[in-house]
């Protein structure tokens, strides 16, 4: 009895010493060593952070476990932490608040997840953090003042993101960047600095000079772990490493014409044209009184030719047609008049977009075909009797704006992509029949949202949100969009279909794990990325039809 008693005291006392030793998670495995306690938990489903992690682990792992985002104060009451490791989930959302209580943290890892951007003030709340690892991701953005509250960082990882454009400043206002830089050539005064940038879709014109500029001059203590970064783009560009392409600095947009007057006979068709030399390139609308209009572009290194097509022109059609050019820096135009020549060309000129009765027009099916990240790609279907020679007219801009961009788009072409679209703006879009007014049917209207609001949202995409009558239904980017004929009934519908996508979701059968933190290959193995894409997917019919109305599907 009192061996019994002598027992049970000790695993007593041990249990005081050693406070929530014994507890561990569903699904995961728990080890202590030398340098503390580890959470383990491999491909155990989970749809967030659990909230009764025991306060005592120095090393958390969550890999492949579904996460989806990484809420505010998730790890706050593991003071302690100095490892964490959420690999290979499916985080797209982290806020300012993410990392909160974590002091402690050392090193952090995020490899092969969908986050599209980071708030970098994030990292106030880790001032003792000496790796980041964000490759595999979808970083498409990093701040001038990105690294400003990593001063103890060595390591950090943006490799295999979409960085295309980026500046030298993000890298010399890094704090422990300004101290190597002022210990240049003296051996042994700072530790080594790692960065990861290769594999990212780089944009080789003149904002990208500075960075470039930056890459060539780089060297110990700083190390970038693959120095031959590559270009993507443009044209010439493509597949070119940095120290082989001379950037040129930025300029403003010249636009001229060859041609200011252009003289044709009734019924012709009318090919206007100006060129535009710009650093970066820069975007070009034709603007006619009461109308905006694109033209066709062709690109020739830092030059954009632009072609306005307009078919058998009439005396609707004379006036001055102006070319716009802008990009960052600054705007140009240039005009060109055109003149019809016919007996009666001195009669006053008649209203200037004269069009045809709608009731005229064949019905034409549209629908948002694909979704990016600043822009849509339409698609549309008509019957008419000669295809081979019907010009349609895609109308776009702002909802409640007079003016409405009009493109002309010739025979045999059915799809139209808009992009530079601007967040928190309603939009409508229409398409008809050349010299036809849009009808029910041929519209869609939606409005973007707001990409400043990213710590709220999950995807930094735009979201759809649809317009049906005097209702607005706000729908994730991926969902459906009806029409503004649609009903009610059609409403539903697109309500259905997304709950039942939102409950589709791929369920892994959770194994306990008997191996400890560090005995597994170590997460930031490339090998163990797992492309989203390439698991297999089932893709819905691009239109539901609906009573009312129509619902086009948004991949």
């Amino acid at each position: 009895m009192e061996v019994f008693c002598a027992v049970f005291g000790m695993f007593f006392v041990f249990d005081i010493i050693t406070p929530g030793f014994s507890s561990c998670l569903l699904g995961c495995s728990c080890n202590n060593d030398n340098f503390g306690r580890s959470l383990l938990c491999m491909e155990t489903p989970m749809e967030h952070i659990p909230e009764n992690i025991p306060d005592d682990f120095t090393k958390i792992r969550i890999e492949n476990c579904h996460l989806t985002e990484l809420p505010q104060g998730s790890f706050s009451q593991v003071h302690v932490l100095e490892f964490l490791w959420l690999n290979f989930n499916e985080i797209t959302l982290m806020t300012i608040k993410s990392l909160e209580g974590l002091s402690n943290l050392t090193e952090l890892r995020l490899q092969g997840n969908k986050l599209t951007s980071v708030p970098w003030t994030a990292f106030q709340s880790t001032p003792r953090l000496k790796i980041l690892d964000l490759k595999h991701n979808q970083l498409d953005v990093l701040p001038e003042h990105a690294l400003r509250y990593l001063p103890a960082l060595t390591y950090l990882d943006l490799s295999f993101n979409q960085l295309s454009i980026t500046s030298k400043e993000v890298f010399t206002n890094w704090p422990l960047y300004q101290i190597a830089e002022k210990a240049w050539g003296k051996e042994g005064l700072v530790s080594n600095v790692v960065l990861a940038l290769h594999d990212n879709p780089w944009s080789c014109d003149c904002r990208l000079k500075g960075f470039v500029e930056f890459i060539r001059k780089v060297s110990p203590p700083v190390i970038l772990m693959n120095s031959y970064l590559k270009c993507s783009g443009p044209g010439t560009k493509v597949d070119k490493y940095f120290h082989e392409v001379q950037l040129k600095t930025c300029m403003k947009p010249l636009a001229s014409a060859a041609e200011s007057n252009v003289s044709l006979s009734l019924g012709a068709n009318a090919t206007l044209m100006c060129q535009v030399k710009a650093r970066p390139l820069s975007n070009i609308q034709w603007m006619y009184p009461l109308k905006i209009i694109r033209g066709f572009t062709q690109i020739d290194e830092e030059t954009i030719t632009s072609q306005l097509v307009i078919p058998s022109v009439h005396l609707a059609d004379r006036g001055l047609y102006t070319c716009m050019a802008n990009n960052f820096i600054g705007n140009s135009s240039v005009g060109i008049s055109l003149n019809i020549d016919s007996p009666i060309s001195s009669a006053p000129l008649p209203p200037p977009v004269p069009m045809l009765s709608s009731n005229d027009s064949p019905h034409i099916d549209i629908r948002i075909a694909k979704q990016t990240v600043y822009g849509i790609t339409l698609e549309w279907h008509a019957v008419t009797d000669n295809p081979a020679e019907t010009w349609f007219t895609v109308h776009f801009g702002k909802y409640d704006s007079p003016k409405k961009e009009m493109i002309f788009i010739g025979p045999g072409i059915n799809s139209y992509s808009v992009s530079d679209l601007l967040p928190v703006t309603k939009y409508e879009v229409c398409v008809t029949l050349k010299n036809h007014p849009p009808r029910e049917g041929q519209c869609i209207v939606f409005v973007t949202g707001s990409d400043i609001s990213q710590l709220e949202q999950r995807e930094r995409l735009i979201h759809i949100i649809v317009i049906v009558c005097a209702m607005v239904l706000a729908v994730p980017a991926g969902m459906y969009a009806c029409t503004t004929e649609a009903r009610f009934s059609c409403v539903d519908r697109c309500v259905d279909l997304w709950k039942k996508r939102r409950r589709h979701a791929e369920d892994a059968e959770g194994s306990e794990r008997q191996n400890t933190f560090d005995s597994l290959q170590a997460a930031s193995d490339e090998a163990l990325y797992r492309d989203p894409e390439e698991k297999p997917t089932k893709r819905r019919k691009s239109e539901d039809r609906c009573r009312g109305g129509s619902a086009a599907h948004l991949y």
